[in-house]
């Protein structure tokens, strides 16, 4: 039988041996419930904003490449054997889009959802640094990315 999970999970060695899906669908796994609970409920939260300044589709390729950065940038910085799975890196990617939009593009913005952005992109950073499971590598380079990638995507607002 084969394991969907296993064969969809990212690791860099099987990835490094030209199984280059692996940047794309883990992405779409995750670990358990509560992991694909927390990504969403943060998708819920954070997405519209972008998708609105950004639309529908070019929203969804600017999650998409920030989820695949944030796990080239895995693959070139952690060990062979690393396996991760989850769309954390493509949700700091948003992340990193809004913090583009704090520093350029504020206008877009109310003052009063700039800081609550603020705030919860500090918040995420600091707790990826508290917790031992997630891929922080990941993490930072999902919001490197997003926050690169941002003034390819949003309208010229």
């Amino acid at each position: 039988s084969i394991d969907i999970f296993t064969s969809l999970s990212g690791v860099n060695f099987l990835i490094s041996e030209g199984e280059y899906w692996r940047l794309v669908t883990p992405i779409f796994m995750h670990a358990n419930f509560p992991h694909i609970l927390f990504n969403l409920f943060t998708l819920i939260i954070i997405g519209p904003g972008i998708e609105s300044l950004a639309g529908t589709a070019r929203f969804s390729l600017l999650f998409l490449l920030s989820g695949i950065l944030a796990n080239v940038i895995t693959l070139l910085t952690m060990p062979a054997m690393y396996v991760h799975v989850g769309a954390s890196g493509a949700i700091f990617g948003l992340f990193g889009c809004y913090a583009y939009i704090l520093l350029y593009k504020k206008h877009l913005m109310t003052r009063q959802n700039s800081q609550t952005i603020l705030a919860l992109i500090v918040l995420s950073v600091v707790l990826s640094f508290m917790q031992t499971s997630v891929n922080l590598v990941g993490h930072i380079g999902g919001l490197a990315a997003g926050f690169l990638l941002a003034p390819l995507f949003l309208n010229r607002k």
